[in-house]
């Protein structure tokens, strides 16, 4: 027995019905490039001062998707021990071999310079507290229940 399949359409106009099951068909994708930023490119880890901040990040993150999906021809496999060996490379496993990349095109940053002692706060410098964001919660708080007068 199917069940009724209830959907919601968010927009300007609705598409015919014969194009909704393929939209719907492309959550799968998406849901699955969200768990892959989560996990694989740590989109939800840093704790950013501003939204600003944070929304950049989250810019930042449809560009490393297709920089990985461009690298995908560049990359040599190299998996680890229990994965076998693939010929089309998933973004996680050119996530994996991009530092080979990395390695081989260098970086145009000077080296580190050598440790020593620093500096310190400068004398006379006014220090600022850091403006905070509120927190949002996602907990519901319930009212406490008022104890029962016993007659």
């Amino acid at each position: 027995m199917s069940k009724p399949l209830w959907l919601a359409w968010v927009g300007e106009e609705m598409p015919p019905l014969e194009e909704v099951w393929c939209l719907y068909l492309r959550r799968f994708t998406i849901d699955h490039w969200y768990r892959f930023l989560k996990q694989r490119l740590h989109w939800t880890v840093p704790n950013f001062g501003t939204p600003k901040q944070s929304e950049r990040w989250s810019d930042l993150m449809p560009l490393m998707t297709w920089e990985l999906w461009l690298a995908r021809d560049i990359v040599t496999d190299n998996p680890l021990p229990w994965q076998k060996s693939l010929d089309k490379f998933t973004p996680g496993r050119v996530a994996q071999a991009m530092g080979g990349v990395f390695a081989a095109i260098g970086t145009p940053t000077s080296p580190p310079k050598p440790r020593g002692k620093s500096p310190g706060w400068k004398a006379g410098k006014k220090r600022h507290r850091k403006n905070r964001c509120p927190i949002v919660k996602k907990t519901v708080t319930r009212p406490h229940k008022e104890p029962s007068v016993a007659v």
